[in-house]
């Protein structure tokens, strides 16, 4: 057996996104580190992205419907890596340039409708510059943008490839 097959590889990326949000709950349960809205946006995807994976490989479907599979793997990741780089960025601007602080997620999803709840959680806050955790010299937004990007070249890749495992 191929340990490169397609349904090893979704199941390898879908065990990594659960560890990879495993470890975020555990830093805000744990560790006291509360995820800021833009964070919670990165959560969202990541369980996106997840839950693709295992489905398809669940499913392991051929050609057509391996390429649907890449497709969604493509776009999760692609929506997960957009919110972490943007969360980078704004981590990176001068202090003077860092949005003021708003108000919190679940107060914005009371009362705001969903496309204002997104344009506001995109336009950032003062919390979401904020650095609170950093490995090897980068923030969380910053390693969360990598593993989208690897995560989805890797799962574009192997379920396109779906003729072949």
């Amino acid at each position: 057996m191929n340990i490169l097959n397609r349904r090893s590889i979704n199941v390898l990326a879908g065990a990594i996104c659960a560890g990879l949000l495993g470890y975020a709950y555990h830093l805000q349960f744990n560790q006291g580190l509360e995820p800021c809205p833009l964070c919670i946006f990165q959560r969202a995807a990541l369980i996106a992205l997840g839950v693709t994976f295992i489905v398809a490989a669940a499913h392991h479907p051929r050609t057509w419907g391996a390429r649907i599979y890449a497709a969604l793997i493509g776009i999760a990741a692609l929506a997960g890596a957009l919110v972490a780089g943007r969360h980078a960025w704004l981590q990176q601007l001068p202090p003077d340039q860092v949005p003021e602080c708003g108000p919190g997620l679940d107060y914005i999803l009371d009362v705001f409708p969903l496309s204002d709840v997104v344009r506001m959680v995109f336009e950032g806050s003062g919390e979401c510059a904020q650095v609170d955790w950093i490995f090897l010299g980068l923030s969380m937004p910053t390693w969360v943008l990598g593993w989208f990007l690897l995560l989805g070249c890797v799962g574009v890749w192997a379920n396109l490839r779906a003729h072949h495992a």
